[in-house]
């Protein structure tokens, strides 16, 4: 957004989001005086008009020359003829900007969640953060076009009509700056008790919309317990709790409507009537035009006054959003990678010396003391109750966490002095659930490598064992699998993640319950893929599924955080002990989660 400063350099914590908005639009600044500009002279005529109207008037009533009425009548005609294209102009230069500030800032969002830690998005709902991105910018957007274009409209006639009224009849104008503020402060205060009618009404229709939802899925329940009838008595109730609040709302809509068009109009009328008889008898000067602009500013002044104060709550909403990004664009846990070492090369090598870590909420430390040496190529399992420290472990492999002592090396160097963008480049993850996105087998499979061809995404779906089923697809590699791959199976959904995984061909793999969530037969062709996937690899697998374990090279059997025994399945079978006690007399080991 800006060429010497980007969003992400600002330092947006305690400041007042007035200044945050100004600095978000700084690019923009002149395009928006620009919009500013033009809007006033396209806006002029609504309080050009009384006085036009009152020169026209007068030209009658006091048979003054007609080149005063062609004069008058032709410049409020230009005016109007030219509102056209100043419009377009002004819709040109203002939402524009508005359009590029808010994909601007929506893209540094983006941006700064790909930067922040792991820690904070684990803390930080998706929900939440989705509506910083989508709902908070656009209530931001809304807030600017509202602002310019009601604020704005209302802000000319009022400062243009007493600016005339100061001019033309300025014995009026205290008249009109007490008066005014105060027939809009009443105005207002109607659609104060409106809007908190407006709240209800829409508060009840959501709870419709919830219970109606709550039924839908219900309805199997219903039927088969013939509960029809007690279900159609609570919808009822609802459906008249939203007939009150609906007549309720009605009956204020209607109160306040002629209400406020009752007293603007006896105000209007007693304030005609005031004027014409100062006109009457000859006081101050006014002519029967002055009276008729006086009554007509009357209205549309308090109108603008009114619909200035009304803005409070789309400027309140607005700036609360622009305070909303800024926490997340502000967020100090980001990954700090600058000036770090680029990783161009991994062997596979992972030295763990004296390694510790504690989440920041926990009572205590997820791992402690862990020591080991992985050798490039060497399969190692963790096993373990659940917290016994698994996913902590491999959260330090990915780099998503660092150690809060001891270090953990990579090919001899201390991954704290490494840029651990680079080296994920050489990192792939198969997890539990396998993440794909609404798009085609294709490209879930090539994420990340646009230059992928056919061929190898083929040859990386074959030996995932998934090119048979994805050549049975409607479309085959152009198939879509649907919103999180929802049109396939859990096991067809895995066999792609895999084949993602073994197209990048990583020189390190991590196997997260990789195999958990799937019947016999897809473990059997998922376990088959897997061979293929960790041959010659560093490979770190949590699971808890004798088949997936026993042909690793090592077993680490974790616990409370700690290496509680290492070797062979056939070795810590003989051994006994913490192993032996979690295999027992199945061919499964405890299910465990996340530690």
């Amino acid at each position: 957004m800006a060429s010497a400063e980007g969003p992400l350099d600002h330092h947006y914590r305690g400041e007042h989001p007035v200044r945050t908005l100004a600095y978000l639009f700084r690019e923009d600044r002149w395009r928006v005086a620009g919009a500013l500009c033009v809007f006033t002279v396209k806006h002029s005529p609504v309080w050009l008009l009384p006085l036009v109207t009152a020169a026209i008037i007068d030209t009658v009533v006091e048979h003054r020359p007609l080149s005063q009425l062609w004069l008058a009548a032709g410049a409020i005609m230009f005016i109007l003829v030219v509102n056209y294209p100043l419009h377009l102009l002004y819709v040109r230069l203002l939402y524009g900007s508005v359009r590029r500030t808010g994909t601007a800032l929506r893209s540094a969002l983006c941006t700064r969640l790909q930067q922040l830690s792991i820690g904070y998005h684990n803390r930080t709902s998706a929900g939440v953060l989705q509506t910083k991105v989508v709902r908070d910018v656009e209530t931001i957007e809304q807030m600017v076009q509202q602002s310019s274009d009601t604020g704005l409209g209302a802000a000319t006639v009022l400062i243009g009509g007493l600016v005339i009224i100061a001019v033309r009849t300025p014995e009026f104008l205290p008249v009109f700056l007490v008066v005014v503020p105060l027939a809009g402060l009443l105005v207002m205060r109607l659609r104060s008790r409106l809007r908190r009618h407006n709240e209800e009404f829409r508060q009840e229709v959501e709870h419709l919309s919830s219970r109606v939802s709550e039924m839908t899925r219900l309805i199997s329940v219903t039927r088969a317990h013939g509960l029809e009838a007690d279900a159609l008595r609570r919808m009822n109730e609802t459906l008249r709790r939203v007939l009150r609040s609906g007549l309720r709302l009605d009956l204020m809509n209607g109160r306040f409507a002629s209400a406020a068009w009752v007293f603007l109009n006896i105000l209007g009328v007693v304030f005609l009537t005031v004027s014409a008889l100062i006109a009457y008898h000859g006081l101050w000067g006014l002519t029967a035009g002055d009276v008729v602009m006086l009554s007509g500013f009357l209205t549309t002044l308090t109108n603008s006054a009114s619909t200035l104060m009304g803005l409070a709550p789309v400027i309140a909403r607005g700036l609360e959003s622009v305070r909303s990004a800024g926490e997340v664009l502000q967020a100090p846990e980001v990954e700090d990678n600058a000036g770090k070492t680029t990783v161009e090369e991994v062997r596979g090598q992972f030295t763990f010396e004296r390694v510790s870590f504690a989440y920041d909420d926990a009572g205590g430390q997820a791992v402690t003391g862990f020591d080991l040496t992985v050798q490039p190529g060497e399969t190692i399992a963790l096993v373990g109750a659940s917290g016994a420290g698994k996913s902590t472990v491999l959260n330090l492999v990915i780099g998503f966490i660092r150690p809060t002592s001891g270090r953990l090396l990579l090919d001899g160097t201390d991954m704290n002095d490494l840029d651990l963008r680079s080296y994920r480049r050489f990192l792939s993850v198969v997890p539990q659930e396998s993440i794909l996105f609404e798009g085609t087998v294709r490209e879930n499979v090539a994420y990340g490598m646009p230059d992928a061809d056919e061929e190898t995404v083929r040859a990386a779906l074959r030996d995932a064992n998934a090119l048979e089923f994805v050549e049975r697809l409607p479309d085959g590699l152009d198939t879509l699998v649907g919103d999180q791959g929802a049109r396939l199976s859990g096991g067809q959904r895995q066999r792609l993640a895999i084949a993602r995984a073994l197209i990048r061909n990583p020189r390190v793999l991590i196997l997260d319950e990789a195999t958990s969530a799937l019947d016999t037969r897809s473990e059997r062709l998922v376990q088959q893929a897997l061979r293929r996937l960790v041959a010659g690899r560093t490979t770190f697998v949590v699971a808890h599924r004798l088949s997936t374990v026993r042909d690793a090279d090592r077993i680490v059997v974790m616990g409370d955080g700690r290496i509680l025994q290492t070797g062979t399945h056939d070795e810590l079978l003989r051994r006994g002990g913490a192993y032996a006690a979690l295999h027992g007399d199945c061919a499964r080991l405890p299910e465990t989660g996340a530690a």
